[in-house]
């Protein structure tokens, strides 16, 4: 075996075209059967095995491939479906772990008859939530005392067979067992009970998948543990010397991955873990690299994720050989070079990036571009001899040419006029001199009455947090636009005739406070990074959110500026159609940023701080035209969050500093409104209030209002919406079940202070669920008021 070896901790699954995610919907939509589903897959997964090796990764990465989410695989892979769901003998694997993610029908939808017990019955998904401090959302495993666990490994050995018969070397990959447990959460367990309880029960299922797959002839097993990056409780944190000793006596050779943050206090541990290796992140620990090198023993592999497997900018490969040279020298010239994580974090290749601009193009490097760096980086440390390089392996003389052709780029960039602009400098000094920047005029009780005064809402105010459906007539309108077939004002009247429709249903439904819909937004973030200063787009930057939903981030190359108004004219247009207010839509200025990919040359901070700016100038004008309510999102605040909590403090100061920014400039009559979702919000209610929005709406049906309870208990100042039903989930929820959750709302937050609304935007629902729907949630608000009059009666 070669001293320098090559891997990648995963690979992204969507394919160049986004081909999973289309046969992804035409499956849910009954169009392709389960055996086409998985043919795409395995076409998809031969595919990227094939580039992997190609490039010349030593192995290729088996495991990896999900249809919906990783986590969910393990779910199913040690057979701890939640009984809730009443999966029977006759739900095929792909029925049931697509009814754990999306939720299951009617009785009326399936046709079977009222209690048949189909899995399509099952109810509520399974939580949503994000990965680490990331944009990608997982499914939460439920974990209570009667939880068993039973090996299901038919896929993935199905899978390490595939890619043996393909004729590759092959590294498994596998969530590790303590971080499983650790991200499922528990429910409907007893008082006492922690998850943690059920390692021992759980460890005997992950020998036997390891027995099996070292049978199966895998030489490596890479075993996630990314816990190992936060803070932990001192009995995970002591529960890993026993859990991975058991392990071990399976024989197979395993990997420990860690990623997305430094080890710290337990680089210790990592290091004397009964395992074969260790994975660190080269990137976001590289002052623990020498430490790791000295401390791991001698016999043991180290792997280096020296390439970032989060940003899309191209590596400074001069720096990474500097950083990996005294590393080097401690491993004896033995060493494996990585990705810092999975590159499922980043688009698939820059070869569809045809009308990108060519400077901008050369500054970037998407996943296939990250294993060719991996290819240079190998060459580099380990220079074939002439003519006998590799497979993927450059020769010497390309190897030099790659390196000072990366170097050229990066100096271009730093170099490059288009980054900077004085302007926006000069303003954010100005900014930083005024203490009254960030904030509003009065504080919230006073502005409340002003503002109840203005709108006059009933008690209960019923509103959504955004966007309704995009309808294949709104997206088919948007694409001929794009494509030069359909004029600027034939586009425009298009758009105005969706806004109209919105309005109209809205009005018919019975909502209060209503949105014009977003008919003319692609994305939430793309929207508005198409039109600021120092933003730019790719044609097929797709990256995986969660399931068939994708993303194409913004690339934040610049100092970032609004030349113009932004959404001004479109809410106009919605508001002059209703009496009703209609909410200005904004996204937050920390959402821009946690959602794109954000430039490598500046701290954070500061390109928070300069969008923060240029979302209140939008504020600005939207007040000025006459708009009552505008909602700034920030769903991606707590996902911003250092893993470390040390790193909390700095990072939320300046997070909620940008965010009040944004807002300071309304006026007390001017209802602020945000919203997140999908995330635990209880440790940071603090920052959370210190934000000052006047409204706050939040995720919080498929938690069955439990993330309401930490609000609750903090004393919420401001008023507060609960979703009342998850709008992830192609189920309608009846009029009394909405009731229900408003009820349990009711008694932790004080009603005058409630708003009743879904969980998130509508935008990937259809019409006739979204009426139902809301129709639901308007009777369910209606009962609420009914019931407090009778109560103060």
């Amino acid at each position: 075996m070669n001293a320098i070896q090559t891997h990648i901790p995963g690979f992204p699954r969507i394919g160049a075209a986004r081909e999973l995610k289309f046969a992804l919907e035409r499956h849910w939509r009954g169009e392709a059967s389960e055996s086409e589903l998985e043919a795409t897959g395995r076409e998809l997964r031969a595919r990227h095995w094939e580039q992997q090796r190609a490039a010349g990764l030593d192995f290729v990465t088996v495991g990896d491939f999900a249809y919906y989410d990783h986590v969910a695989n393990h779910i199913q892979l040690f057979g701890c479906e939640p009984a809730r769901f009443g999966f029977g003998a006759h739900d095929s694997a792909l029925a049931r772990y697509f009814t754990m993610a999306r939720g299951g029908r009617t009785d009326a939808a399936c046709g079977h008859g009222p209690g048949c017990g189909h899995a399509a019955h099952a109810g509520h998904a399974l939580e949503m939530t994000k990965w680490f401090d990331t944009n990608y959302h997982y499914l939460v495993p439920e974990f209570s005392e009667q939880t068993a666990f039973a090996l299901a490994g038919e896929r993935l050995l199905g899978e390490v067979a595939e890619a043996q018969a393909l004729g590759h070397p092959v590294k498994a990959v596998l969530l590790g067992p303590l971080s499983f447990l650790y991200l499922g959460k528990e429910r409907a367990a007893a008082e006492g009970f922690s998850r943690l309880d059920l390692l021992e029960r759980l460890l005997p299922t992950y020998g036997a998948l390891l027995s099996r797959l070292k049978e199966q002839g895998v030489a490596w097993v890479q075993i996630d543990e990314p816990i190992l990056g936060l803070d932990l409780p001192s009995a995970w944190r002591n529960a890993f010397e026993q859990a991975y000793w058991q392990l071990n006596q399976a024989g197979a050779q395993l990997l420990l991955a860690t990623y997305f943050a430094p080890l710290e206090e337990n680089l210790s541990l990592a290091c004397r873990l009964p395992v074969a290796g260790l994975h660190v992140d080269g990137v976001r620990a590289a002052h623990e690299l020498i430490n790791v090198a000295d401390w791991l023993p001698a016999h043991k592999v180290l792997s280096v994720g020296i390439l970032d497997g989060r940003n899309i900018w191209r590596s400074d490969l001069d720096a990474a050989l500097a950083r990996l040279a005294p590393v080097l020298a401690k491993r004896d010239g033995k060493l494996w070079l990585s990705t810092s994580c999975s590159l499922l974090h980043v688009p698939f290749s820059l070869d569809a990036e045809t009308r990108l601009d060519p400077e901008l193009k050369s500054w970037l490097a998407f996943a296939a571009e990250k294993l060719g760096e991996l290819a240079v980086l190998k060459a580099a440390v380990a220079p074939a001899d002439a003519g006998h390089a590799g497979a993927g392996q450059p020769t010497a003389d390309a190897t030099a040419a790659a390196l000072a052709d990366a170097r050229a780029r990066i100096t271009a960039r730093r170099a490059s006029a288009r980054v900077h602009n004085a302007a926006v400098a000069a303003r954010l000094e100005a900014v930083a001199a005024d203490p009254q920047a960030d904030r509003r005029a009065a504080p919230f009780a006073q502005r409340q009455q002003v503002q109840r005064a203005r709108l006059q809402l009933p008690a209960f105010p019923t509103t959504t947090i955004g966007s309704f459906p995009q309808t294949p007539a709104i997206r088919g309108a948007r694409a001929a636009f794009k494509r030069g077939e359909l004029t600027a004002a034939a586009y425009e009247a298009a758009m105005r005739e969706e806004i109209a429709y919105a309005i109209e249903r809205q009005e018919i439904l019975g909502l209060d406070v209503l949105v014009h819909g977003e008919a003319e937004r692609n994305d939430m973030v793309e929207y508005f990074g198409e039109q600021l200063d120092g933003f730019a787009f790719t044609q097929n930057g797709w990256v995986q959110s969660y399931g068939s939903r994708c993303v194409k981030p913004p690339v934040i190359y610049g100092d970032v500026a609004r030349p113009a108004a932004m959404t001004v004219a479109w809410t106009v247009h919605a508001q002059s159609l209703t009496k009703k207010p209609v909410k200005g839509m904004l996204t937050g200025p920390v959402t821009i940023l946690q959602w794109s990919f954000v430039r490598d040359d500046q701290p954070r901070e500061r390109t928070a701080l300069q969008i923060a700016l240029a979302i209140r100038d939008e504020v600005a004008d939207l007040e000025q035209a006459g708009i009552a309510v505008i909602q700034i999102d920030e769903p991606a605040v707590r996902e911003g969050l250092p893993l470390r909590r040390s790193q909390w403090h700095a990072y939320l100061d300046w997070a909620t500093k940008a965010f009040r920014l944004s807002a300071g400039v309304a006026r007390d009559a001017t209802q602020i409104h945000t919203h997140m979702c999908y995330a635990e919000f209880n440790d940071i209610l603090p920052q959370i209030a210190a934000m000052d929005a006047d409204v706050i709406t939040i995720e919080t049906s498929r938690s069955d209002m439990e993330l309401l309870r930490g609000f609750g208990q903090f004393r919420y100042p401001n008023e507060i919406g609960p979703g009342v039903y998850d709008i992830h989930s192609p189920r309608v929820p009846s009029a009394a079940e909405m009731t229900a959750l408003l009820r349990k709302a009711s008694a932790v937050i004080p009603p005058s202070n409630l708003w009743v609304n879904p969980d998130c935007g509508l935008k990937t629902r259809g019409w006739d669920e979204t009426n139902l729907a809301l129709a639901n949630m308007v009777s369910a608000a209606r009962q609420l008021r009914a019931e407090t009059k009778v109560a103060a009666a």
